[in-house]
């Protein structure tokens, strides 16, 4: 052959749009996949997820279905449940009401228990010794009695334990009920605007309850 042919060029090579070979579409369609990738990312805002209270620890007994329960940042209920139709408050074991709104302006640990739940007395001498330390801070406690037998049968275990909180009555357990328990012992860390801070499942130890504590007793701005 005395004359030399031209290969044919490759697809790659092929004018496929005006002077654009199929290599410059691949090229162009990838750079831009890339380019909106980022644009995505960085036009996502960044959020936090939303507080979510803690799942039941060990220790906790459960006596109910568990709910869906209260939302960290919401104003705590009144302590107040409904019997027989009507709105009743919680009584101290004397008799006498107790409310969250008289303790406004201070931070409130609220803990449900019950004598006969061996993780609440477990922690009793945590909530004791808590409030020593704490109450000349500021902090107010209310321990609520679920579904006990008798007033006079909690203040002897009180007496025991040598406890000098306020202690609820919640005969039938209303107040536990407005307040979405499920199980013992349940904790209600409120600030002191009145709003639900922390929620703990469970029995606490010095260190959690020292690390719930000390923030909400720290001066706003």
């Amino acid at each position: 052959m005395t004359e030399s042919q031209d290969a044919p060029p490759s697809r790659w090579s092929r004018q496929v749009i005006g002077p654009f070979t199929l290599r410059h579409l691949v090229v162009l369609a990838v750079v831009l996949a890339a380019a909106g990738a980022g644009l995505a990312l960085l036009t996502t805002p960044i959020s936090s997820p939303d507080p979510v209270a803690e799942s039941p620890g060990s220790g906790f007994y459960q006596t109910g279905e568990r709910t869906t329960g209260l939302a960290l940042g919401q104003l705590a209920p009144e302590l107040e449940g409904v019997v027989g139709g009507e709105t009743r408050p919680l009584t101290d074991l004397d008799g006498n009401v107790v409310s969250l709104e008289a303790l406004r302006g201070s931070p409130v640990w609220l803990s449900f228990f019950a004598t006969w739940c061996p993780p609440c007395q477990e922690e009793t001498p945590v909530l004791r010794d808590a409030y020593a330390e704490y109450h000349d801070d500021g902090l107010e406690m209310i321990a609520v009695s679920v579904q006990e037998s008798t007033p006079a049968d909690v203040a002897a275990w009180a007496e025991t334990y040598s406890l000098d909180y306020t202690i609820g009555f919640d005969a039938t357990g209303a107040v536990f009920d407005t307040y979405q328990g499920y199980g013992l012992p349940t904790h209600v860390f409120i600030d002191e605007d009145g709003v639900i801070a922390h929620l703990r499942y469970g029995p606490v130890d010095r260190e959690i309850a020292a690390g719930i504590i000390e923030p909400l007793l720290e001066p706003t701005a």
